[in-house]
């Protein structure tokens, strides 16, 4: 049984940050971290596999927010749990990763507690979650990677990756069609090692959801293939804990809990729930909640004692243990499986393995020449082949992409055989762009593609790579109205333009098959940008290989003044 006094105690240190928080900040959404820290709190003390000391250990499990707006939860949980900060060469810090003075400037500048959750801004948190479903979509591209990396690295006795991904998702999720289309790939995929926790509150901010939504989600998911389960009460522990271990013992499919909640109010008796929803609830509610909870009323972002130790003896011993088991264990990997264990430390650290563009195809100087995407296939193949850890596909258009990996042993990714290497992502452009973030966040070296027209229905997610920093490759074929049979629906005429406004993207747009392997030398080498690359259907004439004054240093050939090659 648990301890009932403590973990109370735990649970409303939670409600009380976050109130407290958003009240200092006159901003943000204190409803829903309320309402949920029940379940976070379960899942986080007694299931999760985290090492606070070390949050970027590799086989740790994913916790995705996807509601973004409930920051608040998760940077609670990440202080509560004493979360370390990872510096960007790898290396775990002492301090940190969210102070009790981060929380107290809550979505203001350079504040390390933003409105919504940024990755490589935050240590512990694992996506940039602000627009709604992209989190829960990006969640199944982590999964995905999981059962890949698992098919790749794991050997009899060495369990390299096991961990599975849980995403907190409310209605606004559910309402966006990106969550639609990666619940149905999930299900079809059978990716038991997921589980979406969807907080069925009933309210958004305009209101209650019956304006404008009666969705019955379980009987939605249940047509998708996945295992539904339900606890009707966000504050029951004991139910909550059920519904976590139903999830860890099914193995053939992802589950979704709906948790039955009131979006937190501040005294039992209010009833304006949308205003606990987007808004501060305001001091003098705060003090009736905090009453109502036997808190000190007049106590600002307190944190009792024998909380933070709580959550030490739980997650932090736990974690710590997982993971020095885990290193313990890979050590011997490593005299066992040396190669293996070189490709999985490169992988962890964006690095190329030696030889990563060995054999990379030359054009001869050609008149009629080759179409781009034919060329981009070609040099695909041939990266692919020397960097295992490359994989993607299309939505639904490999073969006029020219994306299809062919080499031997390459094979398609699909709950029978996860070591597949070609992915199938159907008719989901917006979805397939979410994966593919979430299988950069896992290291994986990621490409999608499609119609350069169809870009508008992934951009969304192309901008959150492009904030993230993620070396994600989106290929772009079809590039001209020279697709006029298709009609004006398929002819590109604002895209180019719209992709090159997107700060951080790369967008290359080749102008012949040789410079078109030298674009994927250029993408290879990218550790921290997304590129979208724009290739033409139609054969163009090539001038043959040549060296490439790059002005930067970053051509396969540079023969610029700066020398860099």
């Amino acid at each position: 049984m648990m301890n009932k006094t403590i973990d109370e105690l735990c649970v409303n240190t939670i409600r009380t940050l976050a109130m407290d928080a958003v009240q200092q900040a006159n901003s943000g959404h204190p409803g829903t971290p309320m309402a949920m820290a029940p379940v976070v709190y379960c899942l986080w003390q007694h299931f999760l596999r985290f090492d606070p000391s070390h949050p970027i250990w590799p086989d740790r499990d994913r916790f995705v927010l996807s509601v973004g707006h409930a920051s608040m939860l998760l940077y609670a949980m990440l202080h509560l749990t004493g979360a370390k900060t990872v510096n960007p060469k790898y290396e775990t810090l002492g301090h940190l990763s969210v102070t009790l003075e981060d929380i107290k400037r809550f979505r203001q500048l350079d504040s390390k507690c933003p409105g919504h959750p940024e990755y490589r801004w935050t240590s512990g948190v694992e996506t940039t979650t602000g627009p709604l479903g992209q989190g829960v979509a990006t969640s199944v591209g982590m999964a995905i990677a999981e059962r890949w990396l698992a098919s790749y690295f794991n050997r009899p006795g060495f369990r390299l990756f096991d961990y599975d991904i849980y995403a907190l998702c409310g209605d606004g999720c559910m309402m966006e069609g990106i969550s639609g289309e990666a619940a149905s790939l999930a299900g079809h995929l059978k990716l038991a090692n997921l589980c979406w926790i969807y907080d069925n509150n009933h309210i958004t901010i305009e209101g209650s959801t019956a304006l404008a939504y009666s969705d019955d989600v379980a009987t939605r998911f249940i047509g998708y293939g996945w295992n539904i389960t339900r606890v009707g009460d966000a504050n029951d522990l004991e139910m909550l804990d059920r519904a976590f271990t139903t999830f860890k013992n099914t193995t053939d499919r992802p589950t979704l809990i709906i948790v039955d909640s009131h979006i937190a109010y501040g005294s039992p008796n209010k009833q304006d729930t949308s205003t606990a929803h987007g808004e501060p609830l305001g001091k003098e509610e705060i003090k009736l909640a905090k009453r109502h909870y036997g808190w000190p009323e007049d106590a600002d972002f307190l944190v009792p004692e024998g909380v933070r130790e709580h959550f030490q003896a739980g997650i932090g011993a736990r974690g710590q243990a997982l993971r020095d088991d885990w290193w313990a264990m890979f050590e011997e990997y490593r005299r066992q499986f040396p190669e293996l264990a070189d490709h999985a430390y490169r992988m962890l650290r964006r690095e190329l393995p030696e030889g990563w563009n060995k054999g990379l195809p030359v054009f001869p100087a050609d008149s009629k020449g080759v179409a781009t995407r034919d060329a981009s296939g070609q040099a695909l193949n041939v990266l692919a082949r020397n960097l295992p850890w490359m994989l993607g596909g299309s939505a639904d258009l490999g073969p006029s992409c020219k994306t299809r990996l062919t080499f031997e042993g390459a094979g398609d990714f699909s709950a029978e055989n996860p070591a597949g290497r070609n992915l199938h992502f159907g008719i989901r452009e917006h979805a397939m762009g979410a994966i593919l973030n979430g299988l950069s966040l896992s290291k994986i070296r990621p490409y999608g593609s499609g119609f350069l027209i169809f870009s508008d229905y992934a951009r969304p997610a192309i901008r959150l790579s492009a904030l993230m920093e993620l070396p994600v490759t989106h290929i772009f074929t079809h590039d001209s109205i020279g697709v006029g049979e298709d009609g004006p629906t398929h002819q590109p005429v604002e895209q180019l333009t719209s992709l090159r406004a997107i700060p951080g993207l790369v967008t290359l747009r080749p102008a012949d098959a040789n410079e078109t392997v030298e674009a994927w030398h250029v993408i290879m080498q990218f550790r921290h940008k997304p590129v979208a690359l724009i290739l033409s259907r139609q054969a163009l004439p090539d001038a043959g290989p040549r060296e490439i004054r790059c002005r930067g240093g970053r051509a396969a050939r540079c023969v610029c003044s700066r020398g860099c090659r």
